[in-house]
């Protein structure tokens, strides 16, 4: 039986993946949340190692709010970036295997064709910054990773796109949403069994994408949302300079 540490396990995905995890009877999951394990201390993932002893690590741990990262930069860094470090460096110490999720925001939306993995980065905000620094620091200390990039991720857990939509619809009869961002909604589970398989399967370590089929605009994602849980809403286009934020988005993130 292999053992899996997996940290950031309060999360969405973390939450994702213990919603599956009797499914999986020859994997022994050890669910850390971020305030059990905090990735940016290197002295508690050692300590953890040395107890648990797993096998893979699969870092679910992230800071994900893409605004106050604007404004919180090295608290951004400090997580997604050193954090990678600090478990890349364990997992070489302790001959574990890594597997990370990054982000369809290490790319700066330029293309208007699927981004791939052979494509370079430019991310044009500091979270996208620091995932891509998290990578970085992966390929260069560990060669037993797998570093999965996805996008928009959702699911019924934690705080995404589609639970802040339902939450409008409770108040609100009409909303905007942007039109002109293009990327796949990509469901949670799917992001974890996916990992799992690369897993089991002992996949060729390196860099993957993973995303959902589907793709379009937010406002696209919004309207699905709201005809598949039959909620009635007026939905209205509008453009990303009417919708002001701190951080930029790409205007296409597609993962090829």
């Amino acid at each position: 039986m292999i053992k899996i540490l997996v940290t950031g396990a309060s999360g969405q995905m973390g939450q994702a993946l213990q919603s599956i995890a009797h499914q999986y009877t020859d994997v022994h999951f050890i669910f850390l949340s971020s305030k059990e394990l905090d990735i940016s201390k290197k002295e508690n993932i050692i300590a953890a190692f040395e107890i648990y002893k797993p096998d893979y690590c699969c870092n679910l741990a992230a800071y994900t709010n893409v605004e106050r990262a604007e404004e919180e930069e090295a608290l951004a860094f400090l997580v997604n970036a050193e954090g990678c470090k600090n478990l890349a460096e364990v997992c070489l110490q302790y001959d574990g295997t890594l597997i990370h999720i990054s982000s369809d925001f290490v790319f700066d939306g330029a293309k208007n064709t699927p981004y791939t993995i052979e494509d370079t980065p430019n991310p044009i905000n500091v979270y996208g910054a620091s995932k891509l620094k998290g990578e970085q620091y992966i390929q260069a200390l560990l060669v037993k990773h797998y570093i999965v990039r996805t996008s928009w991720v959702y699911s019924e857990f934690g705080h995404n796109f589609r639970n802040t939509m339902l939450n409008l619809a409770k108040t609100k009869i009409e909303i905007n949403v942007v039109d002109d961002q293009i990327g796949c909604p990509t469901h949670a589970t799917d992001v974890v069994c996916f990992i799992l398989e690369l897993i089991l399967k002992k996949e060729k370590f390196g860099l993957y994408h993973y995303r959902g089929k589907q793709c379009g605009s937010w406002y696209d994602f919004a309207i699905a949302i709201f005809e598949e849980e039959g909620i009635k809403i007026k939905v209205n286009r509008i453009k990303s300079e009417d919708y002001l934020t701190k951080a930029k988005r790409p205007k296409y993130s597609v993962l090829g």
